[in-house]
């Protein structure tokens, strides 16, 4: 049921805030940069709005693009092109992935088709595309864009309402059309098929890959990749960002209300059911309150997802989401998302998606400024894997900070695989044994020189 009480919950959470919880800076030179994937290994794939997935491995966008599609990607509105990344759960196996772009000329059409990889692992095939799916647009916004595969291994991906402003046609109530939805269907090798257990299969007059509606334009959704549980943020209309909230399982085909309700607020109610027949929101956000830098205000919802990584445990169980405008972090506890707040009290014009990589850390990207960032706690320092303070030249093995086994003996750089270890300071998935500082892992800095125990303060987030 939808709750005044939610407002209040919010704007009281957002009083304080939460210093060591930032944004910072990985790689520059995207270009236009919309959403971040990875395929299960060190890798992250950022999608550019133009039509390009590129690679970032190490710090360093690979020279050659993932893919290049711009040939047949319509950008020429601020909400068309590239929009949406997601790999097979076989990847490995199959090479199969999915991207959602806009294609054609003008409002063009949207469309989902899938690629394969080719022999190299970092340049996928152009000529392999499937398009198993596409939807001509009344108007160029409003697109969704969203693409992901769910704990139960079909494919989700989101539509906007189809666009102008208020949904006109009604168009996100109607189930006879995709607009305003998130669309689940299995993945087969000549495109997809109709999962049994999809809520309105065999209801006269409705789409049968429809799988939630009443979305105006969900443009960022993420699964928890503990619980499976669902969540979106669902841009606004004009007055009021909100997030949404479902469980895993229930594919009872929820409706989240639009244009009826806008983040819990009557909009347009011709028609419409009582407030209580709808999903209301968990959490919101008002256009009309000052919540970024320079006085800026909420716009447009950006979803993330709820951090289940090993590095930062103040972030541990929590919905991190943002919003275009303002830039600021917030936060939802999972378990509880009664308990909601703000973690940074400034932000950064033109986030535009927040992911993880497959050790559950959080990334953003850009498309502003065209920089993928790291979302930290910088009262955490990565090389005090035992948290106690202190990092120390570790000699052979002396100290579990940094160096989590004793790897190489004094050999430096001889590699033992550490994929997702606190240890695993660079994140590259193995963990060398570093000598005077050959490699970040596990010592950032030379500290001690060949001294063991010779200590240096790192800050202790605990």
């Amino acid at each position: 049921m939808r709750s005044t009480l939610l407002l209040l919950m919010l704007c009281l959470a957002n009083a304080s805030y939460t210093q060591s919880i930032q944004f910072q800076q990985a790689v520059t030179g995207f270009s236009s940069p919309v959403d971040i994937a990875h395929c299960g290994d060190e890798r992250l794939f950022v999608v550019e709005r133009p039509g390009r997935i590129r690679i970032v491995r190490n710090g360093a966008i690979n020279p050659v693009p993932f893919l290049d599609i711009t040939g047949i990607v319509n950008d020429g509105g601020g909400e068309q092109g590239l929009l949406g990344l997601a790999f097979h759960p076989q990847y490995a196996a199959n090479g199969w992935f999915y991207v959602f772009y806009v294609g054609g000329t003008g409002n063009g059409f949207t469309a989902v088709a899938r690629y394969n990889v080719s022999g190299n692992p970092d340049v996928a095939d152009p000529n392999s595309a499937l398009v198993m799916w596409s939807l001509a647009q009344p108007y160029a916004n409003h697109n969704g864009g969203d693409i992901d595969f769910g704990p139960d291994g079909k494919l989700y991906f989101s539509t906007g309402d189809g666009g102008d402003g208020g949904d006109p046609g009604n168009r996100a109530q109607d189930l006879g059309l995709h607009f305003g939805k998130i669309l689940r269907v299995t993945p087969t090798s000549g495109g997809y098929s109709i999962p049994a257990n999809n809520p309105f299969v065999g209801q006269q007059g409705a789409l049968p890959e429809i799988w939630a509606y009443g979305l105006r334009n969900p443009w960022r959704f993420g699964f928890d990749r503990q619980t499976g549980d669902l969540w979106i943020g669902d841009v606004g209309q004009g007055a009021w960002e909100e997030v949404d909230k479902w469980p895993v399982g229930n594919n009872s085909g929820p409706n989240f209300g639009w244009r009826c309700y806008e983040g819990g607020a009557a909009y347009n109610t011709a028609g419409c059911q009582p407030q209580s027949s709808y999903v209301g929101p968990v959490a919101v956000g008002a256009h009309g309150s000052s919540q970024g830098p320079n006085g800026g205000e909420w716009c447009s919802v950006i979803g993330g997802r709820v951090y289940r990584g090993n590095k930062y445990p103040a972030l541990a169980g929590k919905y991190v989401y943002t919003d275009y405008c303002h830039g600021r972090i917030h936060w939802i506890d999972a378990a509880d998302p009664s308990s909601l707040g703000t973690f940074t009290g400034s932000g950064i014009y033109g986030f535009s998606a927040i992911a993880e990589d497959r050790c559950g850390e959080l990334w953003a990207v850009n498309v502003n400024n065209g920089r993928l960032y790291r979302i930290v706690d910088t009262d955490v320092c990565p090389e005090d894997v035992n948290r106690d303070g202190i990092v120390k030249y570790t000699g052979t093995n002396n100290d579990r900070d940094p160096v989590l086994i004793a790897v190489g003996a004094t050999s430096p750089n001889n590699p033992a695989p550490c994929a997702c270890c606190l240890a695993d300071v660079t994140g590259d998935g193995v963990v060398k044994y570093t000598g005077n500082g050959n490699d970040r892992d596990p010592i950032i800095l030379g500290v001690g020189s060949t001294s063991p125990n010779n200590t240096v303060a790192c800050p202790d987030g605990q």
